[in-house]
């Protein structure tokens, strides 16, 4: 489920920030890429073997890791968010970006789709629709106006 938080953020400042960390050798910056990196790897595996406890573990410690880059990661309106969507269901989540406004991300049971949507909109979010792509990026370059 995804979910806009009603928050904007300029999200350049956090990233040149835990740029600059991490370039001068913050050692709590490089353990949260580190664990960011893990997760990672775990979640590929967790998803390319559908298992979806997996992906829920990966997911949530990512988000562990990330809202130790910088401070503005996470905000009390959004820390509600998520308190709100688990307790409706979801499985796990994390922002979008870098955080501190924009948009959310939840995993959910498609059972519990409509208890976490309502509880995400009670809270102030909107969720939005979207949908897969399975077979990625496709050009038409006959259509694009591209010639060889």
């Amino acid at each position: 489920m995804l979910a806009y938080t009603g928050a904007s953020r300029n999200s350049g400042i956090n990233n040149w920030d835990v740029m600059m960390r991490r370039i001068n050798g913050d050692r709590a910056v490089i353990a949260a890429f580190d664990g960011i990196r893990d997760a990672s790897v775990g979640m590929r595996e967790a998803l390319t073997s559908a298992d979806w406890a997996g992906v829920a573990r990966h997911l949530a410690a990512e988000w562990q890791h990330r809202k130790q880059l910088a401070p503005g990661v996470t905000t009390p309106a959004i820390d509600g968010l998520f308190d709100r969507a688990r307790a409706a269901g979801a499985l796990a989540g994390k922002v979008c970006g870098a955080g501190g406004g924009g948009c959310l991300f939840c995993l959910v049971d498609p059972a519990r789709q409509g208890a976490v949507a309502a509880a995400l909109a009670e809270g102030g979010a909107t969720v939005l629709p979207f949908s897969f792509e399975a077979d990625g990026l496709r050009v038409d370059e006959t259509s694009a106006g591209v010639q060889r």
